[in-house]
């Protein structure tokens, strides 16, 4: 929708009653098949780094502004120097019975126009492809909408990293457009895409999340009766 002022020019629709959104902030956060906790290092720096020890030719370190890490020592030292803060805030993944397996955070938050990015995405082998993996996502967008009320919610990834923008579009972001000579990292030029959740489109994602990762969705061996794909990308 699309209003005219008394000028007769167009203008974005009022948003009725917005004010500026708390920050989110560090807690655990319990689903079905995972766990978000506060990373910390002392805590999760050992299982992540073998966890992340599973990945042989470091790939998913590729398009990250920091990493591969040659020992446990430097990879404390880093969770260290990450965590605690406010921006970004990061969180350890733990699989429902397992040892912390990912990271993931919610950065750039800006609370004045209710919009927060998710990133520093580090899902080891143990965590990719695994419902645990899409329940974080969806533990993370819920704390976005459902809790703080913010509009926006944000996926950023190098143009080229094509697991990256396939799996946005997976859990029901949307793409918009890439910036050009974004930022350089380790070096590189790195275009950057640009994909989105906003709060209209929300509910239809969140009940996408539901039904996928409902336990009678997937059949006794662990297959999924019904892709997240289909759910999330249906009519969008």
């Amino acid at each position: 929708m699309i209003d005219l002022n008394e000028l007769g020019q167009p203008v974005g629709p009022l948003v009725p009653g917005w004010a500026p959104r708390f920050a989110p902030t560090p807690k655990v956060v319990t689903g079905r098949w995972c766990r978000l906790e506060p990373l910390d290092s002392e805590r999760h720096a050992a299982n992540l780094f073998a966890a992340n020890q599973r990945d042989g030719n470091a790939g998913m370190w590729t398009y990250m502004a920091y990493g591969p890490f040659p020992d446990l020592e430097t990879y404390s030292a880093w969770i260290d120097s990450v965590a605690g803060r406010p921006d970004p805030l990061f969180f350890a993944i733990v699989p429902r019975g397992g040892r912390a397996a990912g990271v993931a955070a919610l950065q750039r938050v800006d609370r004045q126009m209710g919009c927060v990015e998710v990133g520093h995405l580090a899902f080891s082998p143990e965590l990719q492809g695994t419902t645990a993996a899409t329940e974080a996502i969806a533990l993370l967008a819920s704390m976005v909408f459902d809790e703080l009320g913010y509009r926006r919610f944000e996926w950023k990834c190098d143009a080229l990293n094509a697991p990256s923008r396939r799996a946005a579009r997976r859990f029901g972001f949307v793409y918009e457009g890439t910036f050009r000579q974004a930022v350089v990292v380790k070096g590189r030029n790195r275009d950057t895409a640009w994909f989105s959740i906003t709060d209209g489109e929300w509910p239809q994602v969140r009940e996408a999340y539901e039904r996928w990762l409902a336990p009678e969705n997937f059949a006794p061996d662990g297959s999924q009766l019904v892709s997240l794909s289909s759910l999330t990308c249906a009519e969008r």
